[in-house]
C-alpha cells in the first residue's frame, strides 16, 4: 500500500491507496498532537509501518514523526509535483483530498525512482543544527553591522572611520562610549590613545592617526537630536554585541560536539580545516555520506558537479542548482582554504585556473577532489594522513587507492 500526505499549517489530508490504484481510505485532521497521533494509529491498522511508504511535499515535524514511527518517507519537491499534475487531468483544480490522492498515486507508479529519507545519526543531526544556527547568526551579524554602518554614515561618519573593522571589540566599545559627534568633541589624540590602551587596542595606529581619521571624516547634516542619535547607535551596538556573543557560544558548542563525533578523527587532519568548518562539513555532508551508495551519488548530491542536458543535437552542461546548498558552501569554502596549505590542492586549483576556469568553478573542481578523499576515508574507516597523500601526489590518482596504500 501507498500513503499520500498533503501537509498544511492547520490541517492535513491523508490517502491510503493499494497496488491497483484504488483508494482504501482517506481522512482529514487538524495539525494537533491528537490529530497526528490518531493518524499514525490509523495507518498502523493498514500494516507494518515499514511496509507503508509515505509521499509528502515537506520536511519538518511531520516527517520526523513519520520516521520515528518507522514509515519510509519519500519527499516530493513541490515544483516536481506541480509539473506532474497534467497526468491526472488537464484542469488546474486543486484540493487537499485530490493532492493526497495524487501523491499516493505518484508513489505507487514512480516510487522506485524516488529517493527515500533515512534517519540521520543523532550526533550528526545535532551538529548540523548547531552549525546551521551559527550560519544564520553570522548572516544576522553581517546585516546588523551593515545597519550600524548605514546609521553612522548618515549621522556620524567619524565614528565609523576611526577603526578598520566596525565589527571589532574596540570599535564597538568606542561607539558605546562616544555614540554621537558631540560626545567626542573634546577628544584629543592623547585621550584617545589612553582610552585605547585601557581597552586593549591591538592595532598599531597611534592616537594622532586615529584622531585624524575621526576629524577628517565628513561632517553630518543630520536633523535628529543628538540624544536620539546616541540612542540609535547604542541600541544597534548592543544588537551587534548580542549576536557576536551568541556566535561565540555556538562556536564552543560546535567545538565540543566535533570533539566527540565519530567522523571527526577521519577528517581532522585535513589541511587547514578548523573546528567550525569541520563541524559544517560533518553536519551537512555527513547525512549525504550516510545515504549515498556510490561516490558519484555523494558528489552529485553535494552539488559540485555540473548537470548535462542532452537532446538530439543539443548538449548543454550547466550549473547544478538542485543540491544541498549548505553542503556545497561548506566543502567549497574548505577547498578554497586548503589550496593555501596543500600542494596537491593548489595544483588542482591552479590547473583549473590555467584552463580558464573562473575562481568559483575552479574551487568546485577542487572540492570534487576533496569529496573523493572524504568518501574514501569514510568508506574504509581510514583517517586522512597528509604524508600518505603527499607520497602519492598525483592530481589524477584515485584517492581511494592512495589512502589504501
Amino acid at each position: 500500500m501507498f500513503i499520500g500526505w498533503d501537509w498544511a499549517t492547520e490541517t492535513h489530508d491523508v490517502t491510503v491507496m493499494d497496488n491497483t490504484g484504488a483508494r482504501l481510505a482517506r481522512w482529514e485532521f487538524a495539525h494537533t498532537e491528537e490529530g497526528i497521533a490518531r493518524t499514525l494509529s490509523k495507518l498502523a491498522k493498514h500494516g507494518d509501518p515499514a511496509d507503508l511508504p509515505v509521499a509528502i511535499e515537506t520536511r519538518g515535524l511531520v516527517v520526523d514523526r513519520l520516521l520515528a514511527a518507522g514509515h519510509p518517507v519519500v519527499p516530493v519537491h513541490p515544483n516536481a509535483f506541480h509539473a506532474m499534475r497534467p497526468r491526472w487531468g488537464a484542469s488546474k483544480a486543486k484540493t487537499d483530498a485530490g493532492d493526497s490522492l495524487k501523491l499516493a498515486d505518484c508513489l505507487r507508479t514512480d516510487g522506485h525512482f524516488l529517493p527515500r529519507l533515512e534517519p540521520t545519526e543523532q550526533a550528526t543531526m545535532e551538529l548540523q543544527a548547531l552549525t546551521r544556527q551559527r550560519a544564520d547568526h553570522v548572516a544576522a551579524r553581517i546585516a546588523a553591522v551593515n545597519q550600524l554602518a548605514a546609521l553612522l554614515d548618515a549621522h556620524w561618519p567619524g565614528g565609523k572611520a576611526v577603526f578598520a573593522s566596525l565589527d571589532s571589540d574596540i570599535a564597538l566599545a568606542f561607539l558605546e562610549r562616544y555614540p554621537a559627534p558631540g560626545s567626542a568633541a573634546k577628544l584629543t589624540a592623547g585621550r584617545l590613545e589612553a582610552w585605547c590602551k585601557r581597552h586593549g587596542y591591538s592595532g598599531r595606529k597611534t592616537g594622532s592617526v586615529l584622531i585624524e581619521r575621526l576629524r577628517s571624516a565628513p561632517t553630518p547634516a543630520s536633523r535628529l537630536d543628538e540624544a536620539v542619535v546616541e540612542q540609535l547607535v547604542r541600541v544597534q551596538v548592543q544588537l551587534v554585541r548580542g549576536i557576536r556573543a551568541a556566535i561565540r557560544t555556538l562556536d564552543e558548542a560546535i567545538a565540543a560536539a566535533v570533539d566527540t563525533h565519530p567522523y571527526a578523527p577521519l577528517l581532522a587532519t585535513m589541511p587547514r580545516i578548523g573546528k567550525i568548518n569541520l563541524g559544517q562539513i560533518i553536519g551537512e555532508i555527513g547525512p549525504i555520506l550516510e545515504r549515498s551508495r556510490t561516490s558519484e551519488q555523494f558528489i552529485a548530491e553535494t552539488g559540485v558537479v555540473p548537470v548535462t542536458r542532452a537532446s538530439g543535437k543539443s548538449r548543454v552542461v550547466t550549473f547544478r542548482y538542485a543540491a544541498n546548498r549548505r553542503a556545497r558552501l561548506a566543502i567549497v569554502g574548505y577547498a578554497d582554504n586548503s589550496r593555501h596549505a596543500s600542494d596537491w590542492a593548489a595544483k588542482i586549483y591552479n590547473d583549473a585556473r590555467a584552463d580558464r576556469k573562473r575562481h568559483p568553478h575552479a574551487a568546485r573542481i577542487l572540492a570534487r577532489s576533496w569529496l573523493r578523499v572524504i568518501w574514501a576515508c569514510w568508506r574504509t574507516g581510514t583517517c586522512y594522513d597528509p604524508e600518505i597523500h603527499r607520497a602519492g601526489n598525483k592530481t589524477k590518482q584515485d584517492p581511494e587507492a592512495t589512502l589504501a596504500a
